[in-house]
């Protein structure tokens, strides 16, 4: 099935695919504020009743962090409210089948409150108000995402037997685009390639990057709300190719001291009109680089609003630990032709080609909030005819036009008194995120370091 038949999916077409394909299991999910894919096997017949009329969930997956624990300054669910179910609707547009559980299909949920209204804590709810947004103001945002992510030889048991530390990598060395060591790592990428195709999520580049074990995966644009779908099922994916080979990966930002981090960059640009008529409104031949004055409108706002928006883009206290000078990570809210120093990097040329790279966020991104943030923002500078600061050129790090915030403490405050933020994101989304990362902010302040106990236990 092409992923235009899915679109228009119905419930017949989906008893015809089942049984075609043998499918004898029905699994269904949905992603957490933190990107976490929570989710349950159903009976066939559940499943069917639920396409029309949505089932119950447990909301305590909006009440706890991504360690399952809850909460002590929740407002939308808690023990005030007794964790009641909210109503999760399938899309059968996400329909896919398992490449690593034959002859299971899989589908992603929407989640919204007893009285129908999309749940303001459910990020894809997020995503598709951004994009309402862009539809009506006459733009199909596009979007392709980018992440790199180590891969170990271990397994998720041997990795806490050694508390995450001495863990043995993929491949040894700094070996950025390495074609020996992809062929090395051969049946690993192969399968990459392999069970993400099968799954509908295409890749358009996979390489090695600098570091041991690192691997970077393109995958290929598409319709915003399709493309956030595919990064978030991505990640679980992969996690899930590795373990078949006794392998593991991590997208946290910035997992070792001494190597590079995790990116996990969003190409974007909007497009006018439908099939022939379609339109690149970033694209304009007459003008310098290329850049449509929507494009530098659509910068304007999404610099302007990056400082407020990073908490939502950057959303864990180890996201700020990429954000030092010399390893590739924007530390100001700055823009450059092909510049990857920038927050912003414009990727000029042809009509399907200019783009521009969104490069603040880290591989430890929820892809569905990253993108309604960026979205949202550039959006803002349309409708506000946001001015464009000149690009940056050469280092811009150390230009100190728009400091990105240095941690995720700093970054909530930020968020919260943004009214730009609560306009694009609602005000229900922004109070809810905000406790959460406020929650995340104490936990790590109370946690007692291996570099606390090397610096002073026996010294002090």
């Amino acid at each position: 099935m092409t992923p235009s038949e899915v679109r228009s999916v119905t419930p017949d077409d989906l008893k015809e695919q089942f049984k075609e394909r043998g499918i004898t299991k029905i699994k269904v999910g949905g992603f957490d504020i933190d990107g976490v894919l929570r989710g349950k096997y159903i009976a066939a017949d559940k499943f069917f009743s639920a396409l029309e009329s949505g089932f119950g969930f447990c909301d305590v997956i909006f009440g706890w962090d991504m360690g399952d624990v809850l909460y002590d300054n929740g407002k939308t669910t808690g023990f005030h409210t007794g964790y009641p179910d909210v109503i999760a609707r399938v899309d059968p547009s996400t329909f896919r089948v398992l490449p690593w559980e034959p002859q299971t299909a899989s589908f992603l949920c929407d989640f919204y409150l007893a009285d129908g209204s999309p749940h303001p804590a459910c990020p894809r709810n997020v995503l598709r108000r951004v994009i309402e947004r862009a539809n009506t103001m006459g733009y199909a945002p596009k979007i392709g995402a980018e992440y790199e992510f180590f891969v170990f030889r271990e397994t998720s048991e041997s990795m806490r037997a050694k508390d995450y530390r001495g863990m043995t990598p993929l491949s040894p060395g700094m070996f950025g685009y390495s074609w020996l060591r992809e062929g090395q790592n051969s049946e690993l990428l192969h399968a990459i390639l392999e069970d993400f195709a099968a799954f509908d999520i295409d890749i358009e580049g996979l390489h090695t990057e600098t570091g041991p074990g690192v691997l970077e995966a393109a995958l290929t644009f598409d319709d915003a709300l399709r493309m956030a779908d595919k990064a978030a099922l991505f990640k679980t994916g992969m996690k899930q190719i590795a373990s078949e080979r006794n392998l593991s990966v991590t997208f946290m930002a910035k997992w070792n001291e001494s190597l590079p981090g995790s990116s996990g960059h969003l190409h974007q640009s909007l497009v006018t009109g439908e099939g022939d008529a379609a339109k690149n409104a970033f694209y304009d031949a007459t003008l310098p680089n290329t850049l449509s004055s929507l494009a530098l409108e659509y910068l304007g706002g999404l610099l302007e609003n990056m400082p407020a928006m990073t908490a939502v883009v950057s959303p864990t206290v180890n996201s700020y630990k990429r954000y030092v000078p010399g390893v590739w990570a924007p530390l100001t809210a700055t823009w450059g032709v092909e510049n990857r120093t920038c927050a912003v990097r414009a990727i000029t040329g042809g009509a399907k080609s200019t783009r521009l790279e969104f490069r603040q966020p880290a591989a430890d991104m929820n892809p569905y909030l990253a993108i309604a943030a960026s979205l949202g923002a550039g959006l803002w500078g349309i409708e506000h005819k946001t001015a464009c600061p000149p690009p940056s050129t050469g280092d811009a790090s150390t230009d100190a036009r728009l400091r990105l915030p240095r941690s995720l403490k700093e970054a909530t405050a930020l968020l919260d008194k943004s009214a730009a933020a609560r306009a694009i994101l609602g005000d229900a989304f922004v109070d809810h995120y905000v406790r959460t990362r406020d929650w995340e902010v104490r936990q790590f302040e109370r946690a007692v370091t291996d570099w606390e106990l090397r610096r002073y236990f026996e010294i002090i």
